[in-house]
């Protein structure tokens, strides 16, 4: 065989050669990839079984009430201005010791409507059990002010329109309606409108020993 022939098979030795190189790397690029992959694959899903996981934990827990300080947390304080009456003030600290029902809403809430008129039937002929403050929040003074008028609101109102009590309580929807025993704990919180069944039951654990 002569040089040329020896030169030529040599090229065509390293082409193949270079050839099975690229297509090993190339393989072991994707089985790299394929590796990463799976392992990003189950971290995603381990996070989201920690997620599904969280999930169902709280909602276990939503479901019943939990008694006890560290299932009850402190109301946050508040201090506003009584809707209709300037000059005075509705807070909190203006009820030691007494249970208290906290109902948050504004005029401008459907459901709120269709839960005042029951939680003003109910002030008057309860309110001796427990004490019930509303606190309208983001609302426009008129609008609240025809609004507690036209559905016989006669238990004081707190006027909120900056939504700091709603940050505070982390409300983010209305109405929604807290339940404080003696001691200032939310024992119970209720999320939309408000029912008779929903009062008896919070007025049950608002006034326990």
């Amino acid at each position: 065989m002569d040089q040329g022939e020896l030169t030529e098979q040599g090229e065509r030795t390293e082409q193949s050669t270079g050839r099975q190189q690229t297509w090993t790397g190339a393989i072991g690029e994707v089985w790299r990839s394929a590796i990463r992959h799976k392992v990003a694959a189950v971290v995603i899903a381990l996070c989201v079984a920690g997620s599904l996981t969280g999930i169902a934990l709280a909602s276990s827990g939503s479901g019943a009430h939990q008694a006890g300080p560290t299932a009850d947390p402190a109301a946050p304080a508040f201090s506003f201005p009584v809707l209709g009456h300037a000059g005075q003030r509705i807070s909190l600290s203006d009820y030691p010791g007494q249970p208290l029902i906290v109902n948050f809403f504004a005029s401008w809430c459907t459901a709120c409507k269709q839960e005042t008129p029951l939680l003003g039937t109910f002030y008057r002929t309860e309110h001796a059990k427990v004490a019930l403050v509303g606190l309208d929040e983001n609302d426009v003074l008129g609008n609240a002010m025809s609004f507690t008028r036209a559905d016989g609101v006669t238990y004081p109102v707190g006027w909120d329109p900056q939504l700091s009590a709603a940050d505070a309580y982390g409300v983010s929807a209305l109405p929604q309606t807290f339940f404080l025993n003696a001691k200032h704990r939310i024992v119970d919180r209720i999320f939309g409108a408000v029912t008779l069944a929903d009062l008896s039951k919070g007025i049950t654990l608002a006034t326990r020993s």
